[in-house]
């Protein structure tokens, strides 16, 4: 075979040494940054290819941006709930700071009102606050958290705000029975502020009060207030007891007359407690100019005596 003919195999043709081409690969770059560096005509190339990538990297962050928006809702929905209850919180406690401020100023209120009626008696009395209606559905009486240690006597009348609620029936050292004026076995001498008419105030014992022991054709209308007489010397006089609501005058000789206590006989908790109504003192004789000597006491009556 003719040498002309024989080629070698590509495997055992030798190029250029591959140190020799890494030092043109680095020559080429390095001339190329300088160059760029110096006029920037890859600057365009750049944009071009910014810009023909742009879509595979938009894709490539949507993972990213999708995992940073699920994180940042659940973590704002998180502090929105957290902000919810504290906001429910502070919405109740303003609702029952408003209830006690509300409940305060009735307080108050009912309090100075009850300085006023004290103002109006002139008389010594005893702020109480009613504990609890004795559990008795024949009777009409309330428990007071005053008693003998606060010099509470039977038969002290007990008033609220707008007038007479009751008196005091039963004491004991720390607490003070109170019957109330609408009990069936309480009577309160009183008079129509109008016109001076007399007359008995009794409990019915379902809440009302009647007027007993009035003539029918007596100068009373409905409407018309009723006022302690303090004809008893228990009662002050003038303290207001109920407001006249019917009157029935067909019932016989005395009027039939039906009426409403002026004060919270069964809702008032805050009361005072007057002491008794001084009657002036007798008249002196009008002979000797000294006072009456007061009346003998009636001799005991021994067993078997005769008339």
């Amino acid at each position: 075979m003719p040498s002309a003919d024989f080629q070698a195999h590509p495997v055992f043709k030798r190029g250029v040494l591959p140190h020799i081409r890494l030092l043109i690969y680095i020559t080429i770059c390095v001339v190329m940054l300088v160059a760029d560096l110096r006029f920037q005509y890859l600057e365009s190339l750049r944009e071009y290819l910014a810009t023909l990538t742009y879509p595979l990297r938009a894709a490539a962050a949507e993972p990213v941006k999708l995992v940073g928006s699920a994180a940042k809702y659940f973590s704002d929905l998180a502090d929105s709930q957290f902000k919810y209850a504290d906001f429910e919180r502070r919405q109740i406690e303003n609702a029952q700071r408003l209830l006690r401020f509300e409940y305060l100023e009735k307080e108050n209120e009912h309090l100075r009102k009850l300085l006023g009626m004290n103002e109006r008696v002139r008389t010594h009395s005893v702020a109480a606050e009613v504990l609890y209606s004795v559990p008795d559905p024949y009777s009409r009486k309330v428990i007071l958290d005053q008693g003998k240690q606060k010099g509470v006597e039977p038969g002290l009348a007990v008033v609220d705000a707008e007038g007479l609620i009751g008196q005091i029936t039963r004491v004991y050292p720390i607490q003070s029975e109170v019957t109330l004026i609408t009990d069936r076995n309480q009577s309160v001498p009183v008079q129509v502020e109008r016109n001076g008419q007399l007359g008995i105030m009794s409990g019915t014992g379902q809440g009302s009060l009647e007027l007993r022991f009035v003539l029918a054709d007596a100068d009373i209308k409905t409407g018309d207030r009723l006022m302690t007489s303090g004809l008893d010397g228990t009662f002050v006089p003038g303290l207001p007891v109920a407001k006249i609501e019917s009157i029935e005058r067909d019932t016989g000789a005395f009027a039939r007359i039906i009426c409403q206590p002026l004060g919270g006989v069964e809702q008032s908790t805050r009361v005072l407690v007057l002491s008794r109504a001084e009657l002036p003192p007798p008249p002196p004789d009008p002979k000797t100019g000294e006072p009456p000597p007061p009346p003998p006491l009636a001799a005991k009556r021994e067993p078997g005596d005769g008339d």
